[in-house]
């Protein structure tokens, strides 16, 4: 019962991060991006959102899929399924690493 309950949760979240990811590829909605919330007020009205938009839709895509595998290693107990998610976590911050370097190089 646990069980399923559990991959219930991890099904709503991965579920939640893919309605924002698909709101982000939109350019709608508030920016969840560290570089957009930070900023100050001046610097947000004037700056370019759509490569944060990007960036961040990408990297709620890869964290649904991380959520999506941990959901189904849960409810199918396998925990050679858990596997898939490093290299999904990986690709995330690398890609969030890279494209943050690709934004803050065309900004300059």
């Amino acid at each position: 019962m646990t069980r399923t309950i559990t991959s219930i949760i991890l099904f709503v979240i991965s579920a939640l991060l893919t309605k924002c990811s698909i709101r982000h590829f939109l350019e709608r909605g508030y920016l969840l991006n560290n570089a957009y919330i930070f900023a100050p007020k001046t610097e947000r009205d004037s700056m370019d959102k759509k490569p944060y938009y990007r960036q961040s839709a990408v990297v709620f895509l890869l964290m649904s899929a991380v959520f999506m595998v941990l959901g189904l290693a849960v409810l199918f107990e396998d925990t050679k399924l858990e596997l898939i998610e490093i290299p999904l976590i990986a690709g995330a911050v690398i890609y969030a690493v890279i494209s943050a370097v690709k934004i803050e190089k065309k900004s300059k």
